[in-house]
């Protein structure tokens, strides 16, 4: 394990006992699925802050696209958002829910390339 192994054994040790507590304590199922949901919370935050600042820091260069290609940037970003918030629902409904969702995930990516390659060239 190298250097720090009593730091790794020490890791491990946590890990194992934060577990036998969700596993033993009465209600810590219930605790962990709220500390699960507002770790899922923050983490929605960041990747809503990173797009807020991609945004910001691109802002002149998606005016500078055309209205056509602006469009067709937006509605892509809207159906990947859109399709990855029901990922659950349509894989859970079969096989034709995750074909639809394959298909507008690619959708969605080859429009997203489609702007980035126009705009790539003049």
């Amino acid at each position: 394990m190298g250097p720090d192994r009593n730091t790794h054994l020490r890791n491990i040790a946590i890990v194992v006992g934060l577990a036998l507590v969700v596993w033993l304590v009465p209600g810590g199922g219930t605790a962990s699925l709220t500390i699960g949901n507002l770790l899922g919370i923050v983490f929605i935050g960041g990747i809503l802050f990173l797009g807020y600042r991609l945004y910001m820091e691109h802002r002149q260069t998606i005016f500078g696209l055309e209205e056509r290609q602006r469009g067709i940037l937006y509605a892509c970003v809207a159906l990947a958002a859109i399709t990855l918030v029901a990922t659950r629902r349509m894989w859970e409904s079969g096989g034709l829910g995750a074909i639809l969702w394959l298909a507008f995930i690619g959708a969605a990516v080859y429009g997203l390339y489609g702007v980035w390659r126009s705009y790539r060239t003049y």
